[in-house]
């Protein structure tokens, strides 16, 4: 089953989430501020899934999801008492996949952890895509061009993944929104737009090239250059 790490300042908190998650039969690893989640993080590889309290000491939850997003895709749920747009879209921005206000129902919590790991197991498909140097994998959650791996975080892979699939098919930002998000998340657009923004980035060249804006509409992945 899948290992879980939650980390939240508040013993009660983290003992009911811990609970319930142990009665849906998931190994959980609880710690107490955000250095030790970090720390329990390091030493635990496999771990599948972070929830994250964004108020703890030491480090806090964005803290902890940025960090964690240099070197690791896992899925992030954050949990927080702040309900504020802003807080919600800098905690997507730090890296976090998911986002829940306290007080919330341990039952739906746990659902949502569950849409979260299926997400990130996807459905069967074929293994790879290739598109101009860029070869995607879905089987492996790995992107390279021209044999080189590229970085992404979760919620990046999943936009690329969705582009290429239709070269020249525009997408708007509501149903990127939609699609990568989930249609439970009620954030503002501008989420997708610093997503693209960072993807693009990181693919470099082929990103400049292919990874297109088309203004007012949303993204496509365009393969002639000079349309």
């Amino acid at each position: 089953m899948a290992k879980i790490i939650i980390a939240d300042d508040e013993q009660l908190i983290r003992k009911l989430v811990s609970d319930f998650l142990k009665n849906e039969n998931y190994t959980v690893l609880e710690a107490g501020d955000g250095a030790e989640a970090l720390k329990l993080f390091e030493e635990n590889p496999d771990t599948d899934l972070l929830i994250l309290d964004i108020m703890m000491p030491e480090y806090d939850g964005w803290e902890v999801s940025r960090k964690v997003r240099e070197t690791s895709d896992v899925p992030i749920m954050l949990l927080t008492a702040r309900s504020q747009d802003f807080d919600q879209i800098l905690g997507f921005e730090s890296g976090a996949d998911d986002y829940v206000t306290k007080p919330f129902s341990p039952a739906v919590l746990v659902k949502r952890v569950e849409a979260l790991l299926r997400r990130k197991a996807g459905p069967s498909r074929p293994n790879s895509n290739d598109r101009w140097g860029l070869t995607i994998d879905t089987d492996a959650h790995e992107v390279r061009i021209d044999g080189k791996i590229v970085e992404l975080t979760l919620k990046e892979f999943k936009i690329l993944e969705k582009l290429i699939k239709t070269k020249d098919r525009v997408y708007s930002r509501e149903q990127l929104l939609d699609d990568v998000w989930g249609y439970d998340y009620f954030g503002d657009v501008r989420t997708v737009d610093s997503h693209v923004a960072r993807l693009r980035t990181k693919l470099g060249k082929w990103g400049e090239e292919h990874l297109k804006t088309v203004y007012g509409v949303g993204y496509k992945i365009q393969e002639n250059v000079n349309d």
